[in-house]
């Protein structure tokens, strides 16, 4: 009987320390997905209570605000900006096809500026409606009947994908821990699905950096080259291993020692200058290189061989 009540002491203690954990989880969840997406529409966190915060972007999303429970607003409007099904594009989605179908190319500004960008190349000026009418109207003017065809598709792992540096890098300035930006250099398709589009930002970090020394040492730079945006939004791990490696030695040796200024060294990325002893390195904005995926990956992938109705 003493057996049984302990028994029973401990699984009402598990479950009321459950329940309480779920909660914070779900609260911490909650202030993630609004920040996500204010980041994705205005390019920044954005300030004032949470119920505020949630009306402004149901009224800038959808053109109203709804009486609903705050995490039901959060859960739809999350669901909304950033998760795909076959069937149901994200706004994220939406938008990367739209903008790939007129340029060819991803830019990484806050979608309501891009919004703007691409109403003024299509229509002149940009829009005042919601962003749900603003993006479906681009889109029924890009694509056959408004929509787009996505499908699952698998990144298969060792993909190679050719980037350029965004962030200036040079041993002189440039610290451990620095954010490195890269972009895709060109469209990556897997099965005949663009996975992931030019212009796709992919983001690392430096984790060493060497200064140069006497007799001729050269500076060195380590750094990770940790995952690449796909055009549903998601994110793709990549790494710098030994065939993107030696698909970047080949592309220097064709191109000459200065197009990307660098040969790749070491297990994860030693960055060294080519041909260049005792002195720093320095790795200007649009220096080209590869990497590769990391591990297999399921998107959704988008079918290009349609053309968009526009030229």
């Amino acid at each position: 009987m003493q057996r049984k009540i302990i028994v029973s002491i401990l699984l009402i203690l598990f479950v009321f320390s459950t329940l309480a954990s779920a909660q914070s989880v779900q609260e911490m969840t909650l202030l993630d997905k609004i920040i996500a997406v204010e980041k994705i529409f205005y390019g920044s966190e954005q300030t004032g209570s949470l119920i505020d915060r949630t009306s402004k972007l149901e009224r800038d999303i959808y053109g109203v605000e709804t009486q609903d429970a705050l995490m039901a607003k959060l859960d739809r409007i999350y669901i909304y900006t950033k998760e795909n099904s076959s069937l149901a594009p994200s706004f994220i989605t939406k938008l990367n096809a739209v903008e790939w179908a007129l340029t060819h190319d991803i830019t990484e500004q806050p979608a309501k500026t891009r919004l703007e960008n691409l109403e003024r190349l299509l229509l002149g000026n940009a829009e005042t409606d919601s962003f749900d009418d603003r993006i479906n109207k681009l889109m029924k003017l890009s694509y056959t009947d408004g929509q787009v065809n996505l499908t699952n598709i698998t990144v298969f792992k060792d993909t190679l994908v050719k980037i350029k540096i965004a962030t200036p890098l040079n041993t002189k300035t440039t610290r451990p821990g620095d954010v490195v930006v890269f972009q895709a250099a060109e469209d990556v398709y897997s099965d005949g699905y663009l996975v992931i589009p030019q212009g796709a930002q992919g983001l690392g970090k430096v984790t060493k950096v060497e200064r140069s020394k006497n007799f001729g040492r050269d500076a060195k730079l380590e750094i990770s080259f940790d995952n690449i945006e796909a055009i549903d939004g998601s994110t793709i791990n990549t790494v710098l291993g030994d065939k993107a490696k030696e698909e970047t030695k080949s592309l220097a040796k064709a191109a000459g020692a200065t197009v990307a200024g660098m040969i790749i060294l070491g297990p994860i990325g030693v960055v060294g200058g080519a041909f260049i002893h005792g002195q720093e390195v320095e790795i200007p904005v649009g220096a080209q290189m590869y990497i590769q995926t990391q591990a297999d990956t399921e998107i959704f992938g988008l079918q290009v061989s349609e053309p968009a109705i526009l030229n």
